[in-house]
């Protein structure tokens, strides 16, 4: 590999020739290669974001060359395009202000900026990474911003893909109103009720872990831009903060604004979090649901079997014909893993020592990844399970008559107990309730086939 050579303030060191990242850069990736995880794309493309303000704001205060600003902006804009992909090589697991991650972006928007002025790679001049494209900034405060900026525009891409997911479940809610099926408590049989009013369980845990979603964002949408290295905003030119975060609401159309204390929003990850808790309970409610349905078609034939799922592909290499049901247990193993990601977060959150998070890195990589496979997965479980889900009626129907609970509404007429002694009767004999308690003679054939209906056991929603 042909190299080139650059130095900083430790010093002399080779580098890639292609590459428009630095000497920093270059350190960072020598002392940190400890994983194959890079940070994610959303997070660099919000970084990059945050740079083009700085630049645009910095120039319209007057402290930043016009020339100098436009081509810093220009640069970024090519990293929000994705252009520039892959000179991001910096291990996740750096140093835990992430000062790596943000020289990397200063060193290759300044390159980029450099040869567009008729430079030359490596040179600083005319653009400065320090200088110029982290003029009034901080890692510490920058970092923090660009956190909060992609957590909030994943955390919006995941309410809306979720929200494909509650479509779902509420077209097999409507779908399943009249399919009557026998409940199911301590997985033991309970009294009936509907197919539908199983999937519209479902269908509430989504909606309102959308709604816990959204009650994070006020918090994601402050910014700890212009607190510089501990939140007193030293170096950071008055106005820079306030212009700058509104060029990031603009150009993201999410009311962005400055924190209530940049003290806090530096020192502190509250905010993801919270927002991780948000996240850790959607991830169990898709798991206990990718678990529900599971259970419900499982069999076919010596299983529960009340649903059928959509056969996607063979599930066995022995046993020909078998299907297995694959969108739930990769729903389930996606759960698994967001609800690590969010224990990893809640430990992140706690190495804050004094003014300073410790683990702004892990914290996005947790954070943003988690967001994205669930989100992902909830689009997959609806389009390629839930919208091809269909009810099993004689079986859901037929383990009703079967049941023990059947005997439930007799406590109101003959008694708890004396209803109990029949249920026990039944289930040593091997018989029906229906067949225990008309042989007991205690109430008219017609009053038990009245008492032991299961629609009248069932409280159907009014169309």
């Amino acid at each position: 590999m042909k190299t080139r050579t650059e130095r900083d303030s430790m010093g002399d060191i080779q580098l890639p020739e292609n590459s428009w990242y630095g000497a920093q850069t270059q350190r960072a990736v020598e002392n940190f290669g400890v994983s194959p995880f890079t940070m994610p794309p959303d997070f660099i493309r919000a970084l990059a974001l945050v740079k083009k303000a700085a630049a645009l704001t910095n120039k319209g205060l007057g402290g930043l060359d016009v020339r100098l600003a436009d081509a810093i902006a220009a640069a970024a804009a090519e990293v929000l395009n994705g252009k520039l992909d892959n000179e991001f090589p910096v291990d996740v697991f750096q140093t835990g202000s992430a000062t790596s991650t943000n020289m990397n972006m200063n060193e290759v928007l300044a390159n980029r900026a450099n040869v567009s002025l008729g430079g030359t790679k490596g040179t600083r001049s005319p653009v400065h990474p320090n200088d110029h494209v982290n003029m009034g900034q901080s890692s510490n405060d920058v970092i923090p911003t660009a956190l909060h900026v992609a957590n909030r525009l994943a955390a919006g891409k995941l309410a809306a893909q979720l929200g494909v997911l509650e479509k779902s479940l509420a077209g097999k809610e409507k779908e399943f109103a009249e399919v009557i099926k026998l409940g199911r408590t301590h997985l033991q049989d309970a009294v009936p009720m509907t197919l539908g009013q199983e999937f519209g369980a479902f269908r509430s845990q989504i909606a309102k872990g959308i709604k816990r979603l959204e009650s994070t964002y006020a918090h994601l949408e402050e910014l700890a831009l212009g607190g510089t290295a501990v939140g007193s905003g030293l170096n950071c030119p008055e106005g820079f903060a306030e212009g700058a975060i509104a060029l990031i609401a603009g150009e993201t159309g999410i009311p962005f604004k400055g924190a209530e204390s940049r003290f806090e929003a530096i020192a502190c990850r509250d905010a993801q979090v919270e927002l991780m808790g948000a996240v850790n309970t959607l991830a169990v409610s898709m798991g206990k649901i990718a678990d529900d349905l599971r259970l419900l078609s499982s069999g076919p034939r010596a299983g529960l079997g009340e649903i059928a799922l959509p056969a996607l592909q063979p599930g066995s290499s022995i046993m020909p014909g078998k299907v297995n049901p694959v969108i739930l247990e990769m729903t389930i193993q996606v759960a698994a893993f967001a609800r690590g990601q969010a224990l990893a977060v809640s430990i992140g959150g706690t190495t804050s020592p004094l003014q300073l998070n410790m683990m702004h890195p892990m914290i996005a990589w947790c954070s943003l990844r988690a967001m994205e496979i669930l989100g992902n997965t909830a689009e997959v479980l609806a389009s390629r399970c839930i919208d091809g889900i269909s009810a099993v009626k004689e079986r859901a129907e037929g383990w009703i008559e079967q049941s023990l609970a059947l005997v439930t509404p007799l406590a109101l007429h003959i008694g708890y107990d004396k209803a109990a002694a029949l249920a026990h009767e039944a289930y040593e004999s091997g018989r029906t309730v229906r067949d225990v308690v008309k042989a007991a003679a205690i109430l008219s054939d017609d009053e038990v086939d009245s008492l032991l209906e299961p629609r009248s056991m069932v409280r159907l929603e009014k169309s």
